[in-house]
């Protein structure tokens, strides 16, 4: 399969022209549609996160667990929040909080060494959600891991064969947001067992807008 970036282009003008006028800001959804996947296979379902080279236009919230050195140097870099082990093992045993927390952040970091508590403690609410920490040494920098986090938008293909995720806002440019679909679709078609020929549709809408069809070769 190939899209052409001005063929994605052509189709962000024209589910602008589709769009609703509202008083704020839009998102692009983009939704592809698979087929001859067979999902009961856990080898086949898809829950990771891609970065996008642009972002979605939204800033995302980061948090990351981590202790000592790491902690502070994450404070420093702007982590939105930042859990000790202690903390950690507190949202473990409030089920309720620990979801809110899910939720709340887009995206999650850890210091390597307490990602098997993470796993224990969290893995059932971040794991369904595809937003299981990456893992990070004690004595790295977190500061580029933070601003990559940021860009990340997470692909659930688990139940039903397609995947529905931000690509953009209206105040980007098609250029930007164009760029964000090929890596997403790049990234698909790196997951799926038989690559693009599985691909059964792609279509781009606003929030308020009615979503336009890419031709999918």
């Amino acid at each position: 399969m190939t899209v052409s970036k001005q063929d994605i282009i052509e189709a962000l003008k024209e589910a602008k022209e589709k769009s609703t006028d509202r008083n704020f800001t839009q998102t692009f959804d983009l939704s592809i549609g698979l087929k001859n996947l067979d999902l009961s296979d856990p080898e086949n379902r898809i829950n990771e996160e891609v970065t996008l080279p642009h972002g979605t236009g939204k800033t995302q919230k980061v948090a990351i667990f981590a202790d000592g050195e790491l902690a502070e140097k994450a404070r420093n870099a702007g982590a939105d929040q930042v859990f000790s082990r202690k903390e950690l093992e507190e949202l473990g045993d409030d089920k309720t909080r620990a979801k809110k927390v899910a939720d709340e952040y887009g995206s999650f970091l850890a210091q390597a060494d307490l990602m098997p508590i993470v796993g224990k403690e969290l893995g059932p609410v971040l794991g369904p959600r595809g937003k299981m920490p990456n893992p990070i040494p004690p004595t790295e920098d977190p500061s580029k891991r933070l601003e990559s986090s940021r860009n990340k938008v997470c692909v659930n293909v688990r139940e039903n064969p397609v995947a529905n995720l931000p690509v953009g806002r209206e105040d980007m440019s098609n250029e930007e947001i164009a760029e964000n679909v090929e890596t997403v679709l790049d990234f698909m078609i790196s997951k799926l067992p038989k690559g693009p020929k599985q691909i059964k549709s792609v279509t781009l809408k606003t929030t308020m807008g009615k979503p336009v069809s890419l031709k999918v070769n």
